[in-house]
């Protein structure tokens, strides 16, 4: 039984909390919050753009710390989740590691490159698990994406296109901060680096166009650079200038020698707008809308995620989707974009 130690009580934190619930092999034994209310289980402040709000939670079986120092001392605990704000990450995952703990830390890694390079050469100096959680692969429509591309079962990719756009949000005074957040290239499109990076490989370069605002990325289209895969043409449309209406919208288009796999999603007016469902055309000319797996829980891929976690500790591996350097690869990546669109030239990773 892998015990679990959450740092951090926000909206991450506690769906973190609710998706570990349903991980085999694993449970929730502590938590660590400054918030005296949310440590008595009053969690109905929270809210995030997904899911429902939180209620009252029974935390009689956990252990609840003020200072997640404490956390991090407590035997009872063998991986550390940190769900803290970004800025916070590399002070919190650094003494997780000190502790010789097995540590999760929420996407990104860090804003800065220098701190995240800090965490993983500590982890590696230490021999201690560092994993970063990187959502969007659990997500059903993108882990059939990259199903699709690893097992060659259509032959190999040809081409893709990403897309991730939103519209400056209201919804959290959390996301006012467009520096601390480190623009909407990092805190939003690394998503798509990530997942680039993991289901096409990382690219050599990037070529950007797009909109800096504070020398951070707020509009981008990329294309992805592959001195291996010269013939391969991957790229991405991301940022936050999209009309109020159009408050997210995800989708992909992939190419590959047998078939072509598409999906569409929107929240449009305030309403989810699946404008196509993952959608698969074959070489014959087949089109079909295929069954995806997963959980109907909100967060079933976080429980997926933290699933991956657990089973990684147990074998005693990363797994690569939760890898650390890959986490960091997509990071370097934002920033090769900002410098694209900066002097208007590919930029080598």
């Amino acid at each position: 039984m892998v015990r679990i130690g959450i740092i951090g009580l926000g909206f991450m934190g506690y769906t973190h909390y609710t998706g570990a619930q349903s991980v085999n092999g694993a449970k929730v034994t502590a938590i660590a919050t400054r918030s005296e209310k949310k440590r008595a289980g009053d969690w109905t402040g929270i809210q995030g753009n997904f899911g429902p709000p939180g209620g009252q939670v029974d935390l009689s079986d956990v252990a609840t710390y003020e200072d997640y120092h404490d956390l991090l001392n407590d035997p009872n605990v063998d991986l550390v989740d940190i769900c803290l704000p970004t800025d916070q990450h590399e002070k919190v995952v650094l003494e997780s590691i000190a502790a010789g703990k097995p540590t999760l830390v929420e996407k990104p890694i860090a804003i800065d490159p220098e701190a995240a390079a800090r965490m993983v050469d500590a982890a590696e100096q230490a021999g201690v698990p560092l994993m970063v959680a990187h959502v969007l692969p659990f997500m059903p429509e993108f882990k059939f994406a990259s199903d699709a591309i690893a097992s060659g079962k259509y032959g190999k990719l040809k081409a893709a296109h990403f897309r991730r756009v939103i519209a400056p949000p209201d919804w959290s005074s959390d996301m006012s901060d467009f520096k601390k957040l480190g623009g909407w290239g990092i805190d939003l499109h690394i998503h798509d680096n990530h997942f680039i990076g993991l289901a096409c490989g990382v690219p050599s370069k990037v070529f950007s166009s797009g909109i800096l605002q504070e020398g951070f990325v707020n509009h981008v289209h990329s294309q992805y650079l592959y001195d291996d895969k010269p013939d391969v043409a991957v790229s991405c449309v991301s940022g936050g200038i999209a009309a109020p209406g159009y408050a997210f919208g995800h989708g992909y288009e992939i190419y590959l020698e047998k078939a072509t796999i598409m999906f569409d999603f929107a929240t449009l007016g305030g309403e989810p707008t699946l404008n196509r469902p993952v959608t698969l055309l074959d070489e014959n000319g087949n089109v079909e809308t295929p069954e995806l797996p997963g959980g109907d829980e909100w967060c079933a891929a976080f429980t997926a995620e933290l699933q991956a976690a657990v089973d990684g500790l147990e074998k005693g591996e990363v797994p690569e989707i939760l890898s650390a350097d890959l986490a960091r690869a997509a990071l370097d990546l934002c920033y090769a974009e900002a410098k694209s669109i900066e002097t208007h030239q590919p930029v080598e990773l």
